[in-house]
């Protein structure tokens, strides 16, 4: 199997099978400056997808029916390679300029564009006219165009296909391009490494070149709905959302790896979406029409649902291992990369919302790694503690979620739980969190899903079915008019749960040596106030005393 970036075939051997629908002629691709192109393949369907993916050696088929890929050097992000065109505080206002945002040169954009344009020449190009969120108000058309057949598979499954296809009259609001095979050159563009991912706000393009990890895809139009609605007074969320029987809606906030679409996923609740989500006047909805999924020791006992949509047809697995004879996927076989994927289309998990909305919340998870088993596995949290943590953003970044990280966890404060994809300063989103916790009295949990009895490496990880009985019993409020004991930083935690042991619930009381927990508390305490003093003057006061002292 290649890269991920595949051989071109023949050029004999392709105009037969050759797929262009959706449009008329190629005009479309002229305003792209993109011409001499040798096949177009637009709005093909999966199957289309699926077998020019493995005619090109981009990928093979599992023993299942997936589309089995490998990306390359680049196994997760690269948010030290992202960039945000500048074009001057007039054009991009409040942009939050920083390590999340580096400004670039339109100069420099327009040198890398010739260079994707002379690359693309010669070429086969797939291109999908897809949707970004499920609120007609608020619905984004997209069009995405890529080198390679399996990211425009992924697309296809990641965001919102029209109900009919496309035709010639789809008016892109975005368009994305991406180019894995084509390597920028630092010294003469202007960038860090020869991959660039390029956000251009003003003639709403991104270019993504040198890096085939999808999910760089998916991010940064997540990036530019929240550079849109917070504008608009939508909040813009890094959140999976379900909904119960009775019609109340939860969040569950957190980094990848926290687990938003495993609690999410679940047999008795109907999932939105399992990771961005706008809420607005008329509640909460899906930006997605689809979900990717952390595989790495994905099981069917512990997670039957996601489980089942990444052996299926038509989904597409990302640097999983096969065993070479029966091509079955070995989950468990990290050789590649902790951060193996599974894209499939929403309606591959038996308990969706078609419509891709909801309510407005009933309960807000946190939803938190703990690398060094501090935080108590559940705490409901006051309003001013909710703000807290929502602007700190605690967990642990896990092994292979971003490029350049090692194989231990690594503890980190991503505002909002979404830095690297918030263009705009993160008490815009903190203001608008603020208002509709006020307005719509949502509950808010913290759940830490890491750690217990000890730091990674000496305790181990909470086990998932106390997890799921937690996040349960407060989506159930059975722990409405249950005690709570207030521990450390502060934190409210209720002295029994139903399917949870009592001693679980107190961290110190899961931890060998009591005082070695008070050393760690107390220094991670200092990360805590450290990083927030980038926030003091920016929100009320009770808001920072909130935090651990």
């Amino acid at each position: 199997m290649s890269s991920g970036i595949g051989d071109n075939p023949s050029p004999n051997t392709r105009k037969e099978s050759m797929t262009v629908t959706g449009v008329s002629d190629e005009s479309e691709l002229v305003r792209y400056g993109l011409r001499n192109l040798k096949s177009i393949f637009w709005n093909s369907p999966p199957a289309t997808l699926i077998e020019q993916a493995i005619f090109r050696q981009e990928g093979v088929l599992s023993s299942t029916g997936s589309l089995v890929v490998k990306t390359g050097a680049c196994t997760g992000r690269s948010p030290r390679d992202k960039y945000i065109i500048d074009h001057g505080a007039s054009k991009t206002p409040d942009i939050w300029w920083g390590e999340n945002n580096q400004p670039f040169s339109a100069k420099q954009f327009e040198g890398i564009y010739r260079k994707v344009k002379a690359y693309l020449q010669g070429r086969d190009l797939f291109i999908q006219d897809l949707f970004i969120g499920a609120d007609p108000v608020h619905r984004l058309p997209i069009r995405v165009l890529t080198e390679t057949a399996w990211q425009n598979l992924f697309a296809w499954n990641i965001f919102i296909r029209p109900s009919i296809a496309a035709g010639p009259g789809f008016k892109p609001e975005f368009t994305v391009i991406s180019c894995p095979g084509l390597l920028v050159e630092p010294e003469e563009d202007g960038t860090r490494s020869s991959t660039a991912i390029l956000l251009d706000f003003e003639s709403k393009t991104i270019l993504i070149c040198g890096t085939a990890y999808a999910g760089e895809i998916k991010k940064a139009i997540f990036t530019v709905l929240n550079f849109i609605l917070p504008q608009q007074d939508i909040l813009s969320m890094h959140c999976s959302a379900n909904t119960g029987k009775s019609g109340r809606t939860a969040l569950f906030f957190g980094l990848s790896g926290t687990g938003k679409t495993t609690l999410s996923s679940t047999a008795d609740r109907r999932l939105i979406g399992d990771d961005e989500h706008g809420w607005g006047d008329n509640g909460v909805f899906n930006f997605e029409g689809g979900c990717y999924a952390k595989t790495i020791h994905l099981s069917p006992q512990l997670e039957p649902f996601i489980w089942q949509a990444a052996q299926r047809f038509g989904a597409v697995l990302e640097n999983v291992v096969l065993d070479p004879q029966t091509r079955l996927p070995d989950y468990n076989d990290d050789c590649l990369t902790e951060n193996g994927r599974a894209a499939y289309p929403i309606h591959f998990i038996p308990h969706h919302v078609p419509e891709g909305t909801g309510g407005h919340p009933d309960v807000i998870f946190f939803l938190s790694a703990d690398a060094f088993g501090i935080l108590p596995p559940i705490a409901r949290l006051t309003p001013e503690q909710a703000l807290y943590f929502f602007l700190s953003g605690y967990t642990a970044k896990l092994a292979g979620t971003e490029r350049d990280l090692g194989r231990e966890p690594v503890a980190t404060f991503s505002a909002c739980f979404s830095a690297p994809f918030l263009p705009l300063p993160p008490y815009r989103y903190a203001r608008l969190l603020a208002e509709k916790i006020v307005r719509y009295e949502p509950q808010v949990w913290l759940i830490n899903t890491g750690w217990t009895g000890g730091p990674y490496g000496a305790g181990h990880r909470i086990h998932l079915n106390y997890t799921h009985a937690m996040v349960k019993a407060a989506l159930d409020h059975l722990l409405d008019d249950t005690p709570l004991k207030k521990l450390a930083y502060g934190l409210y935690v209720p002295e029994t749960c139903p399917g949870v042991p009592p001693e679980i619930l107190d961290p110190i009381r899961t931890w060998p040596n009591p005082q070695q927990y008070q050393i760690q508390a107390q220094l991670l305490a200092g990360q805590f106030k450290q990083n927030f003093s980038q926030f003091n003057g920016l929100v009320p006061e009770e808001v920072r005393l909130a935090g651990p002292n």
